[in-house]
């Protein structure tokens, strides 16, 4: 089964992270970072197709191809032990980002970018009520899918308990919570649940978090977008990780 990856550093990122890819087809007269696609692509002897922008607009799903497509193998999950093991390889304490229900495949995208960005570990995603690793989630981590592991479980509860089995603590985003996200800890292993925008996170699931956190607000907008508070708490989790000295 075939996926694509759509845009130009995406595709540059997908070739050096050693994907599989079948083939590239790129708009005929494109230029600039085309030429670097090129290079690496014929240096890992991927074929490459020039085709009518036309035929990009057809088949893209993003509408932002940026006159480049590859067409890959299906994208790989991890597992939540490959996401443990590489907290473990690192030597730093576990650091995940779990989202309840988010479906919004921009969103999922723009989360990953950021988890990379904040050296997060991974990231987990429910089965049911959420958005795959497709070709609009690619495009928006900009090419960080190729290099943090996503694990799709079949449970959410369940996997909590598991990474609390583990020592790891729960931090829950709530609108109704009673500590800010500075008061809290963050600096040992953690696992921040981000919810949806509309629902947040589920009942069930804030039930089994250690901890609830919120996002004070100033404005007269009550909610922030998902990726935009996940982005918040994974870097008030980066700084209080480096104040308390952990490696990291």
């Amino acid at each position: 089964m075939n996926d694509k990856i759509e845009g130009r550093n995406p595709v540059i990122e997908a070739i050096k992270a050693g994907r599989q890819i079948d083939k590239i087809l790129i708009a005929k007269g494109t230029s600039g970072s085309i030429v670097k696609i090129k290079s690496i692509a014929h240096e890992n002897k991927v074929p490459i197709m020039e085709v009518e922008r036309q035929k990009l607009n057809e088949i893209s799903q993003t509408n932002a191809h940026q006159g480049v497509i590859a067409f890959v193998a299906m994208h790989s999950y991890a597992s939540v032990d490959d996401i443990l093991q590489k907290a473990k390889l690192k030597n730093e304490p576990p650091f995940i980002v779990i989202l309840d229900e988010i479906t919004d495949p921009h969103n999922i995208g723009s989360i990953i970018r950021t988890a990379n960005a904040a050296g997060v570990h991974g990231v987990i995603i429910p089965k049911r009520n959420s958005a795959g690793l497709n070709a609009t989630v690619s495009k928006t981590s900009a090419g960080a899918i190729e290099y943090t592991p996503v694990a799709r479980v079949a449970n959410i509860v369940q996997t909590i308990e598991l990474l609390k089995s583990k020592n790891i603590w729960i931090y829950g985003t709530h609108q109704n919570a009673d500590i800010s996200y500075v008061e809290a800890d963050l600096s040992g292993a953690v696992g921040l649940v981000i919810g949806s925008e509309g629902q947040g996170i589920s009942a069930l699931v804030s039930r089994k978090c250690d901890f609830l956190v919120k996002i004070p607000m100033r404005g007269e907008i009550s909610s922030l977008n998902a990726s935009v508070a996940a982005g918040i708490l994974m870097f008030e989790t980066v700084r209080k990780r480096a104040t308390a000295n952990t490696k990291y």
